[in-house]
């Protein structure tokens, strides 16, 4: 042992020596830095935290400082417990848990989607309820048992997977606060919580019979507590009947419950069956046969008289809150209702004939509930119903609500429906806006557009602007405003009616081109409008035209035929200089008064080919040349001089 420890001085100052000549060359040999998580093992020196040196083949010391999954590995629970087969080398570890990989590096491969993955494999299958949970409802710090935690190395219990127990109460409180066994599955399963299909009732102090067995749970088992209340399961008192059950004769009768009534149910009564209530001067029928005898007897003297001439006799609170008092009856509730049973009531439509609202047309299907909104005793059954808003909303919003209408709604409606309107255009016609021309048949909803009425927005009927333009949009975008507001033949502006006509909108034969800067004359009165004014948009049409930048020059709508000879002597290309409306040719053009070249002598007949007959290319054109033409004799006339 001695000479062992001499020997160990120089063995180590040999592995130090090594370990800083390792350091110098650390980014040389080093596999990669390591993740985030294993930080504080990075360094040469650090290297046998984690790897076991000549060791041959490579073996690892994970589980040394994963102490909580070498726990699990060795009970055999948990998920890596069925996914590690030996626990010697540690090599498993590596094939899900690999470093060296940069600091930004996860080290967990995880290859399945979490919402395909099988539970069962962590030795836990989930069935039922827990089947499609969300892993986070389980897999949270507070479901974590304090004994567990100091185990686990991971510091946001939130974001680990180990520490659960099996145990129900792991994760659900226990409903039943300590009264019954913790094992929850001796009564419930997986699937629900309720009913507890596991729990038989036999096994219990009470084993319920007859009529018991039909009852539920909660008739016997209340819920009981401060706060949180919670169904109370055990120290029920049930060895008398009057543990549970109240007592309806209030101690007239000494013997027992079972003297008279049994478990088989509490009616009838055996005292009752041999007591025939017909004998009396009030038989027992519909609802009253049922009734337990202390509905009527308040007292143990069954002989006492109890008055039963009329239903307010017994029934003393008038649930319609004396709304029919007022009747010959007095509001006699056998009027409206019979011994069979409160409802349905005997008061149908006939009846309401009877009434200050007979209900016709579509009132007469209507169920008596929407009227009379049902609200127990406080329901309304004398209902305002003077105007037909009393009950229906205002479709219109108040549009019709001023004179001459004053909201009623049965100078446009009836009885046998609300559409279609008995509104008709004999009407409209002495409204402010009479229907003419195309007008007249258009449908209704075309300007009273009810589409939002769904979104609660009603049809509009109201129109402070009833111009052309209140409706329609302008197309010529306020280019004739002027025009439109110039009065008419009645002294109101015209609007779309200074050119349009309202049969048709194509129809412009009102409007007077001599009004504007360029009367149209001769072949240009044939010319369709769309040759001038041309859209700014290819398939746009008159839309986007804008009209008033109609050229006024003939070069803003015909092309230069001479190719631009006479720009410099015309004024803008004046075409009207030498041509006229009516048609191209003849040209109106005066050579002596226009050139500087008078036609005189045989010039006079000349043809105009004669002299301007070269015809020269001008932007892929052929165009005839007129200038520059010769003035002199030799620049035509070619004649040889004799020497």
């Amino acid at each position: 042992m001695r000479g062992r420890g001499r020997r160990a001085g120089p063995v180590w100052a040999l592995y130090i020596v090594a370990v800083l000549a390792a350091g110098a060359a650390w980014g040389q040999i080093s596999p990669g830095t390591l993740s985030k998580a294993h930080k504080s093992l990075s360094g040469p020196t650090q290297c046998i935290s984690c790897h076991v040196l000549a060791a041959g083949d490579a073996k690892f010391k994970c589980l040394g400082c994963h102490a909580e999954i070498r726990e699990r590995l060795n009970a055999k629970r948990g998920l890596h417990s069925g996914m590690v087969k030996s626990v010697g080398t540690q090599q498993e570890c590596i094939k899900c848990h690999s470093e060296h990989e940069g600091a930004r590096f996860v080290p967990i491969r995880w290859d399945v989607d979490l919402s395909e993955f099988d539970h069962g494999k962590t030795g836990y299958v989930l069935e039922g309820g827990h089947r499609g949970l969300d892993c986070r409802k389980c897999h949270t710090a507070k479901h974590i048992d304090q004994s567990e935690r100091r185990k686990i190395k991971v510091k946001d219990l939130n974001r680990t997977y180990l520490g659960l127990s099996a145990a129900c109460l792991n994760c659900h409180a226990d409903q039943h606060h300590g009264q019954l066994s913790t094992d929850c599955l001796q009564c419930h399963t997986y699937a629900k919580w309720k009913p507890a299909p596991r729990f038989d009732h036999a096994r219990a102090k009470f084993q319920p019979t007859d009529a018991h067995e039909k009852l539920a749970c909660e008739k016997c088992h209340q819920k009981v507590g401060e706060g949180t209340l919670y169904v109370k399961f055990t120290g029920l008192s049930f060895a008398t009947c009057d543990g549970c059950h109240k007592d309806p004769h209030r101690a007239a009768f000494p013997s027992t419950c079972k003297s008279c009534h049994s478990e088989t149910g509490w009616k009838p009564a055996l005292t009752a069956a041999s007591f025939d209530h017909g004998r009396t001067e009030f038989a027992l029928t519909g609802k009253h046969s049922t009734l337990a005898c202390g509905k009527c007897h308040r007292s143990a003297d069954f002989k006492q008289p109890v008055a039963h001439a009329r239903c307010v006799d017994c029934h003393t609170t008038d649930v319609h809150g004396g709304q029919f008092t007022a009747r010959a009856d007095g509001g006699e509730c056998s009027a409206c209702h019979v011994v069979a049973g409160w409802k349905p009531t005997t008061f149908k439509e006939a009846a309401h004939r009877s009434t200050d609202f007979p209900l016709e047309g579509r009132h007469a299907p209507v169920p008596c509930a929407k009227c009379h909104l049902p609200a127990a005793k406080a329901t309304v059954y004398r209902v305002k119903f003077g105007e037909c808003t009393d009950c229906h909303a205002d479709q219109h919003k108040a549009q019709f609500a001023g004179p001459p209408y004053a909201n009623r709604c049965q100078e446009c409606h009836t009885d046998g429906g609300f559409s279609p309107s008995s509104y008709t255009l004999t009407r409209h016609a002495a409204s402010r806006m009479p229907l003419g021309g195309a007008h007249s048949a258009v449908a209704c909803n075309q300007c009273h557009y009810d589409g939002g009425r769904a979104h609660g927005q009603p049809g509009r009927f109201r129109f402070a602007d009833l111009s052309c333009t209140g409706c329609h949009e302008d197309p010529h975008k306020g280019q004739f405003r002027e025009r439109m507001l110039a009065a008419g033949s009645g002294g109101k502006p015209q609007y779309c009616e200074a050119c349009h006509v309202l049969r048709t909108w194509r129809d412009v034969s009102k409007f007077d081109h001599s009004t504007t800067r360029f009367q149209l004359s001769g072949t240009h009165r044939g010319v369709p409008c769309e040759k001038c004014h041309t859209a700014s948009e290819p398939g746009a049409g008159l839309k986007s035209v804008v009209f008033r930048s109609a050229a006024l020059q003939c070069a803003g709508c015909h092309e230069d035929e001479h190719g631009g000879q006479f720009t410099a002597t015309l004024a803008s290309t004046d075409c009207g200089q030498c041509h006229s409306p009516l048609q191209w040719k003849p040209a109106t053009f005066t050579h002596d008064r226009q050139t500087g070249f008078l036609l005189t002598g045989a010039h006079q007949k000349t043809a105009c080919r004669a002299c301007h007959g070269e015809v020269r290319q001008v932007n892929g054109k052929n165009v005839v040349v007129y200038k520059p033409t010769p003035k002199e004799c030799r620049g035509c006339h070619r004649s040889e001089v004799v020497g």
